[in-house]
């Protein structure tokens, strides 16, 4: 079903003049919320929102794009996401590949290579065909690296990381002595990626429900009461904009 959302204007070059001389974040993390309360206030069914979420999350892709972002990490589907009404479910299954469908030429022509981190094995079948047939029509693309957090827990990242680790252990890979942060990184799911410099979430909660937690640590966060489908460039850029006069420490007194 379609609802016929619009469209919304690419960046404009003044826009992307602006952005050259700001500090960016390298990786960019999004909680995309609000998709229900969307639709619930408009009288829309919740399946409305999700896809005019989906529409935003487009238009965010070109945008971060755009702007020379390296990676941006897409929060889509949480481990906990399960416990919603059956039919809802059921479709937020099906919005990979509708997605992909109608963007997959354009992603590739800006080379965009596209990863999956969460437990893509637990999908239904249709599912994990959109997820494999996306990671290889864009496996040799060199441009932004756009990962969809898909069946994602960051608390079940820790736990599959200790897991591989005890692993090593066992195997004599690893001693005990040699387990510090950089070997639980090293077997995170996001062990390809920088830490994200910036979590923008939207909908106005002030929480990260389960997203990178330990990738976070250090990550900046921006918060908006705009519910996901309304967020645009202009959210995007004032998310930018914030970072960019953000100083950073690391627990440094400089």
């Amino acid at each position: 079903m379609q609802w016929g959302f619009r469209s919304r204007p690419r960046l404009r070059s003044e826009e992307l003049e602006q952005v050259a001389d700001w500090n960016l974040p390298q990786h960019l993390g999004i909680i995309m919320d609000g998709n229900g309360r969307w639709a619930k206030r408009r009288g829309l069914p919740r399946m409305a929102g999700h896809h005019a979420g989906m529409n935003a999350m487009k238009e965010a892709i070109r945008a971060c794009d755009d702007c020379g972002i390296s990676c941006v990490t897409l929060y889509a589907f949480s481990t906990e996401n399960w416990k919603r009404p059956e039919n809802e479910v059921e479709y937020l299954m099906k919005l990979p590949d509708q997605f992909f469908r109608s963007e997959m030429d354009e992603l590739v022509q800006r080379g965009v290579r596209l990863k999956f981190i969460g437990e893509t094995h637990r999908l239904p079948t249709y599912t994990q065909e959109t997820v494999r047939l996306s990671l290889e029509r864009t496996a040799h693309n060199t441009g932004m690296i756009v990962t969809f957090a898909l069946n994602y827990g960051g608390r079940r990242d820790i736990v599959e990381a200790t897991k591989r680790l005890l692993q090593d252990v066992e195997q004599g890979l690893l001693s005990v002595d040699d387990i510090d942060e950089s070997a639980i990184a090293a077997r995170l799911s996001t062990r390809e990626l920088v830490d994200p410099d910036l979590i923008i979430r939207t909908s106005g909660e002030l929480r990260l429900s389960n997203f990178l937690v330990w990738q976070s640590a250090y990550s900046e966060l921006w918060f908006t009461d705009t519910l996901w489908p309304d967020f645009t460039k202009s959210d995007l850029l004032a998310a930018l904009h914030a970072f960019h006069h953000r100083k950073r420490r690391f627990g440094d007194v400089k």
